[in-house]
């Protein structure tokens, strides 16, 4: 591919991941999802071979100058009404069809993610979310679960049987078990802990465990030596004010305290099989965003950065996404040092980083 087409792509993708995609109909609607720990209100979409995680009920995708036609032999993707791109859609999985012996569903344990990754929140409830004055004002991880959608704990035992039917049926390559955070020293690792013993001892996975940093650092190695792939710690804003205001509860484990934590976690499940998730669009500029995925490579870390999203019936709905360009113009740089660093998104085992539909920085590595 020519590097003029490849700079098309690029821009074309960015430019639909961050405005969304218009859909006519509930018919054109396949495997989504509202609220949740996220990606949340998408739907994932593959172009030229590539995956994506695109919003479509958010506001902003209401305005999108992107949407769909079907043709005779395919579906085209729309850019204004001018026909850009064949797309195709994901397809509902197997597993959907199935509840556990207790009959909850399958899709209410876990979901679906792009098109071949499981992803799972195993507390759906979360300290920081229950406190207005503490909650993450971009998080909607309450509202699957007021709707309807899923359950506030998923024990070992449902996740377990879920993982097996998923792979078995659908073709699952790797997992993602993310949490909200307890009231409890170890922040979420415990219960990670013992799902993914369970996991592992149903199916051979790769799995993403995800939450904040436990104060005992002990915890790393018992997630690894519970059958753990790799780790994601989660940074989303970068500048201290800013996470102060958007943030307040997270807030208190200071950046500080996740670059040690970075460093402690990476000493055991090794250089690039630990990342963070950096939410661009929240008013951190490039620079920002820019030096501290510096610092993050230098220590090891994957830094997956992100185009935030605004979520509908969160503080920030209203917020307009990123731009392309101001995406751009992270992504591209830092897809360069990652390559020079010898950190690619391919190299991780399991997870958001491997998986990359949330963002398009591998297409930039």
């Amino acid at each position: 591919m020519s590097t003029s087409t490849t700079a098309r792509r690029q821009h074309l993708i960015t430019e639909l991941q961050n405005r969304g995609l218009r859909l006519n109909g509930p018919e054109q609607e396949h495997v989504s999802r509202r609220g949740g720990a996220g990606p949340s209100d998408h739907q994932a979409v593959t172009i030229d071979g590539v995956t994506l995680m695109v919003p479509i009920h958010t506001q902003s995708a209401w305005r999108s100058p992107f949407s769909v036609a079907a043709e005779e032999t395919s579906t085209k993707l729309l850019e204004n009404k001018i026909p850009v791109a064949d797309i195709t859609f994901a397809d509902k999985p197997r597993f959907y069809d199935f509840s556990t012996a207790d009959g909850i569903p399958y899709s209410h344990i876990a979901t679906l993610h792009s098109k071949d990754v499981l992803a799972t929140t195993v507390l759906q409830t979360c300290i920081r979310y229950e406190s207005r004055r503490k909650a993450c004002k971009f998080c909607s991880i309450g509202q699957s679960l007021r709707a309807g959608r899923t359950i506030a704990h998923k024990t070992p035992q449902q996740l377990a049987e879920v993982a097996k039917t998923a792979v078995e049926l659908d073709g699952i390559k790797h997992m993602v078990m993310t949490t909200g955070t307890p009231a409890t020293s170890d922040r979420g690792a415990a219960v990670l802990v013992e799902s993914a013993e369970a996991i592992r001892a149903a199916v051979d996975i790769p799995i993403q465990a995800q939450c904040e940093p436990p104060k005992n650092p002990t915890w790393y190695k018992r997630l690894k030596e519970a059958g753990v792939d790799s780790l994601g710690m989660h940074l989303e804003v970068v500048t201290p004010a800013l996470r102060d205001d958007l943030m307040p509860g997270k807030a208190e484990v200071s950046i500080d305290d996740y670059m040690v934590a970075f460093r402690e976690a990476v000493a055991v499940f090794g250089r690039g099989q630990v990342s963070t998730y950096i939410l661009a669009g929240l008013g951190d500029t490039s620079e920002a965003i820019l030096e501290t995925c510096d610092q993050l490579i230098e220590i090891g870390v994957y830094p997956f950065v992100v185009p935030f999203v605004p979520i509908t019936g969160t503080p920030l709905e209203d917020l307009n996404p990123p731009s392309s360009d101001f995406m751009e113009s992270i992504l591209a740089p830092l897809g360069k040092r990652l390559r020079l660093a010898g950190i690619r998104s391919s190299d991780i085992k399991a997870g958001c980083g491997r998986c990359g539909a949330c963002s398009t920085l591998s297409e930039y590595e």
